[in-house]
């Protein structure tokens, strides 16, 4: 039975970690960028960006108001520093690709990984020919 060698191992388990981080749900971002987006905000106290005022509540001045200030509290809170701003645009990161893109580069990267260490399995071998040892006929 095959078993990896000592140079293959760190391969296996790079490519492992990064294709379970990498991969994408159905819906949702993937493990990866919800892990990123706690790291960024672990205590929750970073505001969201509230959504968009519906058409049906354009005529009630109470909740364009509260609409207003919590737009106005999450841009304030965006401004404060950089470090702030980093870590809202952590927190609300998405996937850099489409689901089904991603899903075909993880897979990619797999295959590809997988090259590298049968590669790595191969043995060493010596194309140059050693040429006192052979004679030469007439």
């Amino acid at each position: 039975m095959w078993q990896p060698n000592r140079a293959q191992w760190p391969v296996i388990w790079i490519v492992a970690v990064v294709a379970i981080l990498a991969w994408p749900p159905d819906s949702g971002r993937s493990l990866g960028v919800k892990a990123l987006s706690w790291m960024a905000d672990p205590a929750g106290t970073l505001p969201e960006l509230p959504p968009p005022l519906p058409m049906s509540l354009g005529d009630d001045g109470d909740a364009v108001a509260a609409h207003d200030a919590l737009e106005h509290a999450y841009y304030q809170a965006r401004e404060r520093s950089t470090l702030t701003r980093w870590r809202m645009d952590l927190k609300d990161a998405a996937g850099p690709f489409e689901p089904a893109t991603q899903r075909q580069l993880v897979v990619g990267m797999v295959v590809l990984s997988a090259l590298g260490i049968w590669r790595l399995d191969a043995p060493r071998r010596n194309d140059t020919k050693d040429t006192k040892d052979t004679e030469v006929k007439p």
